[in-house]
């Protein structure tokens, strides 16, 4: 009977949330310890397919960096990084596109669809989805010298994202689960950070949420207590006094950035907890950090 009432109590706190966001927009950039670890697997694929069920319309926007390096790998093909960034020349961006497009994307849609839920896998060069352009970054070299470009070879960034393909997935109940490889004037396939596209998707969708699965709890201030909300302009104060700092400063600017295009939250969560996705969701407290205008 106590197990009963807990459940319960559970199912009435998360109504205002299922009200809320009904028929609603939600884009997940799934990555990190939760594509790995079978449990975790599960339950995300649970998570999504319950969204759907009560009427909010999950977006899915994979990594698969592990993957990719592992056949490169295999492949005797080196992997250089620069700023984070893979470098990818056209042989590599063969490797990349196989394993996203191919092994990756296809895993997942594959779980959805397992436990009951109807999943379609696509990449960005599917219905134009993705267009992209080469990424441009610029690098001093030495001191009192100018900038010089550096050439990631295939890196691109997001210039548009085309809404009608996902309206229509939408409007048959499908969820559209996208790897991160967009496509160029030239017609070639770019390789895209996968926070870069979920929050150019979330975006250009007005989505209700836009939420990151890291490997980590969220934020942490100067006592390593996890932030549960921060504005943007506090996240600035953060990142400019240090506490928010290496590979969270770009999870924090996308958050921002998104936030800024009219998204109305952002948030950086766990993903090694089970079920993440719904706690971050429906509960009042949440498992990670949110970023809010």
């Amino acid at each position: 009977m106590n197990k009963g009432m807990e459940k319960a109590k559970i199912l009435i706190e998360s109504l205002p949330y299922i009200k809320e966001f009904y028929n609603e927009t939600v884009v997940i950039k799934y990555g990190g310890h939760a594509m790995v670890d079978e449990e975790l697997k599960k339950s995300f694929a649970l998570d999504i397919i319950l969204m759907k069920y009560i009427g909010i319309n999950p977006i899915i926007v994979h990594g698969g960096g592990p993957q990719i390096n592992q056949f490169l790998g295999k492949m005797n093909i080196q992997s250089d990084y620069i700023h984070g960034m893979r470098v990818t020349t056209g042989e590599t961006m063969d490797v990349v596109e196989m394993v996203l497009v191919g092994k990756v994307n296809k895993e997942i849609v594959s779980l959805i669809n397992f436990h009951g839920g109807k999943a379609v896998g696509l990449s960005g060069r599917d219905g134009d989805l993705i267009k992209a352009r080469k990424m441009k970054i610029m690098k001093s070299l030495a001191e009192n010298a100018p900038p010089e470009l550096i050439d990631l070879g295939r890196v691109g960034e997001v210039t548009d994202v085309n809404a009608e393909v996902l309206d229509s997935l939408d409007t048959r109940d499908f969820i559209p689960v996208i790897a991160p490889v967009g496509v160029g004037e030239d017609g070639h396939a770019y390789n895209i950070n996968a926070d870069l596209v979920a929050g150019a998707i979330a975006a250009q969708m007005q989505a209700a949420k836009l939420i990151l699965l890291t490997d980590v709890q969220g934020v942490l201030d100067e006592t390593k207590k996890l932030i549960s909300s921060m504005t943007i302009s506090e996240a600035d104060r953060l990142i400019a006094s240090g506490v928010i700092a290496g590979g969270m400063i770009p999870k924090i600017k996308c958050c921002q950035d998104v936030v800024q295009a009219g998204v109305g939250k952002a948030h950086i969560i766990d993903g090694r907890v089970e079920h993440a996705v719904l706690l971050e969701m429906f509960t009042d407290q949440g498992v990670g950090t949110e970023v809010v205008a």
